[in-house]
């Protein structure tokens, strides 16, 4: 939904054109058709026998990647994700003969701000005409053939959203709630108990007195498929090969830059003398001097102290006129830096209450006081903000309306342009700690100045810290010839031993991954682990977005199914061994008749757990215990439980209080009000159900 909101802020065309479209892959009838392209001749996708057609596919993703700058898998998984749910609505729509036409589409368009907020489409009055609008498309079909095309296929888009308005309609028609699920829905949520407990810990049985077999988690295992039910996977170690400066790299950059400082005597090879060259300190045209000899072009533009790396702000700030400082190490550059100017005061700093009222321009909407009233009350506080004993702080979080009062009212630094003029004029021609009051377009402004500092005009000679062309050879060398003995010797971890390299395995790589742990991006490590020529124990290297190199060996091929015990088997263990050893503690503390002897038995706590509900079933202390809380609520008040077992330990329970609230008189608008929050998340939850029984054949790591 985040993509969406992104695509309503574009214009109105490129929603016609480009946003829109994510939603036309069934409606436009682009599942018809093949590809021209050689290799895998598989759809995209097969939904519920269904084909998603491959060159359409590939336009959007390509369309989606130039209009929001994501990776090519990115947009994929974007895209498909789109496809797939329109694919299964749309098969329902058909299914019960959901269609939607002119009415349906005059609702969405009227609906639309950024369409309704167009003058093109406004009567006289300033409101919105669909007459006009529609008069305008068909302007479109003779002065801009291209543009009406585009219309025609956003009309259909529009159409299919319409159906699936009308298709979660049905559905909210024929859902309901009982008056007995809603009283037990607001009992779950409204009661409560207090209780005293003592939890055991797990481990106050030693592993050693606990066995658990293989047999017990192959057995474990195949009662709970559901839960080891795995995609096809790879896991991969590997060795990376960064491309990083030596220190003679860096003490080469950093002689650069210093020679660069002063004049200086260069051969020049085409006239065979020696030159005067002027260095940074005495140049008269520093900008051309930048331009060309800094990585980084030349910006005029003055700049406040916290726009510049912290560790050295200060010292550029103390400069004197046309000094250069440098050579210095700022992130991954190297620069040398000379003062060009400084505007004294010029970077200014305050606080202040906002008092909005309604009718000022840019007021909240939600603001309801008067211009009297909020003069009035900006007066008050405005006295209270003068005393020496003032807090600001204080009064700016009781009484502020702007979004700074959490904060005191703290804007930070600011420059002229960034606030409005009144605003910007006072904290200006005022010295710190002045208190003073403001209209603006926003409200009334109780202001505090809080700080002044200059702004300063600094130009930068800047080169990267990359390494040497030695370096970079030398790097690739060692990739190479560990890929070449890795091959050779068939004994990829000790290589790597004797070389000293650190080994770094990855397992359960999904077939559309592209980013793993410490290797971002690298969708072609993953491609090359899924092909079916790539055995186990095969080694490759590859190039590393960032620089450098990786050299991956393949290390296992998981089928999809059922998980193995490699693969689960450590995590099923703890699970059996936390059931026997609660059977252990149960049995030993049995005799346990009050929480005061159980808890002298090992040394353990009587804690105390309040207001708790069975909707959330979370002790303090312990962390969610549902079945804790479940065994309360069974209890009568001042019962003691059994010790019951949970996920942190075993437990025994004293019910201190149960608090059952009164029932309602009726629960209509409770039963309105669920239904209500439930319907926030309809559509994604009939998605889920949707794909969940729908047949995919899932064919992206085919082609991407």
């Amino acid at each position: 939904m985040a993509i969406l909101g992104k695509i309503r802020q574009r214009s109105i065309f490129l929603i016609l054109v480009i946003g829109m479209a994510l939603f036309a892959f069934v409606i436009s009838g682009v599942f018809d058709g093949s590809s021209s392209n050689s290799g895998p001749t598989d759809p995209i996708a097969l939904i519920n026998d269904e084909e998603v057609e491959l060159n359409y596919f590939r336009q959007l993703v390509e369309q989606t990647e130039r209009t929001y700058n994501y990776s090519t898998l990115q947009s994929v998984n974007l895209v498909w994700n789109q496809a797939l749910r329109n694919t299964v609505f749309e098969q329902q729509f058909e299914k019960l003969g959901i269609d939607a036409g002119k009415d349906q589409l005059e609702q969405i368009i009227s609906s639309d701000d950024n369409i309704v907020n167009n003058p093109d489409f406004q009567n006289e009055a300033g409101f919105f005409d669909f007459g006009i609008f529609t008069d305008f498309i068909a302007q479109l079909k003779s002065t801009n053939p291209t543009a009406y095309e585009n219309w025609k296929f956003q009309e259909q888009s529009i159409i299919g959203i319409a159906k699936q308005r009308i298709y979660l309609d049905l559905i909210k028609a024929s859902a309901g709630m009982t008056e007995a699920e809603a009283k037990a829905n607001y009992h779950l949520e409204n009661d409560n108990v207090n209780i005293q407990y003592v939890q055991i810990p797990f481990d106050v049985i030693p592993d050693s007195l606990v066995e658990v077999t293989d047999s017990e988690i192959k057995k474990y295992i195949q009662e709970h498929k559901d839960e080891f039910e795995r995609d096809e996977t790879r896991n991969i170690q590997y060795v990376a090969f960064d491309e990083r400066p030596t220190e003679d790299d860096l003490a080469t950059i950093r002689l650069r830059l210093d020679g660069l400082k002063s004049q200086r005597i260069a051969y020049n090879n085409v006239s065979k003398l020696t030159d005067t060259l002027e260095g940074f300190k005495e140049t008269k045209n520093v900008a051309d001097f930048v331009d060309q000899y800094s990585e980084v072009s030349f910006d005029s533009v003055y700049k406040p102290r916290g726009q510049y790396n912290n560790e050295y702000a200060d010292i550029l700030f103390s400069l004197d006129e046309g000094e250069v400082f440098g050579p210095y190490r700022d992130g991954n550059s190297f620069k040398i830096s000379r003062l060009l100017g400084r505007k004294k005061n010029a970077s200014l700093r305050a606080s202040h209450i906002l008092i909005a009222y309604e009718g000022a321009t840019r007021a909240s909407s939600n603001v309801t006081r008067t211009k009297e009233e909020a003069k009035k009350e900006a007066n008050r506080v405005y006295r209270l903000a003068r005393r020496a004993s003032a807090d600001f702080d204080a009064l700016a979080l009781e009484n502020s309306d702007g979004p700074t009062r959490t904060r005191g009212g703290d804007l930070g630094f600011f420059q002229e342009g960034e606030m409005a003029t009144e605003f910007f004029n006072f904290v200006n021609t005022n010295r710190v700690n002045r208190v003073g009051l403001v209209e603006t377009e926003f409200g009334f402004h109780i202001i505090k100045v809080t700080d002044k500092d200059d702004l300063a005009l600094i130009a930068d000679v800047v080169t990267e810290a990359v390494p040497s062309d030695q370096t970079s050879n030398e790097i690739f060398r060692e990739a190479t010839q560990f890929e070449m003995d890795s091959n050779e010797q068939n004994d990829f971890l000790a290589i790597a031993e004797k070389s000293n390299y650190q080994v770094r395995p990855v397992q359960q790589i999904a077939a559309l991954e592209e980013n793993l742990p410490g290797l971002p991006g690298q969708r072609n490590i993953v491609r090359w682990a899924f092909e079916e020529d790539t055995k186990i124990g095969d080694i490759r290297r590859f190039s590393l977005n960032q620089g450098g190199y990786v050299v991956v060996q393949l290390t296992a091929k998981v089928k999809e199914g059922l998980a193995s015990i490699d693969e689960v088997g450590a995590e099923v263990r703890k699970i059996l061994m936390e059931d026997k050893k609660a059977a252990l503690i149960k049995k030993r503390y049995a005799d346990k008749t009050t929480l005061e002897a159980l808890s002298e038995e090992e040394n353990l706590t009587v804690e105390t757990a309040s207001a708790v509900n069975q909707k959330n079933p979370t002790i303090v202390g312990a962390g969610n215990e549902p079945n804790v809380v479940g065994t309360a609520f069974a209890m009568n008040e001042g019962e003691l439980s059994d010790l019951v077992q949970g996920d942190k330990g075993v437990y025994k329970i004293l019910l201190n209080q149960k608090n059952i609230v009164e029932d309602l008189e009726d629960y209509s608008a409770y039963s309105k009000e669920i239904q209500r929050n439930a319907s926030f998340t309809l559509i994604e939850n009939v998605f889920v159900a949707l794909e969940s029984v729908a047949e995919i054949e899932d064919n992206r790591a085919l082609y991407y």
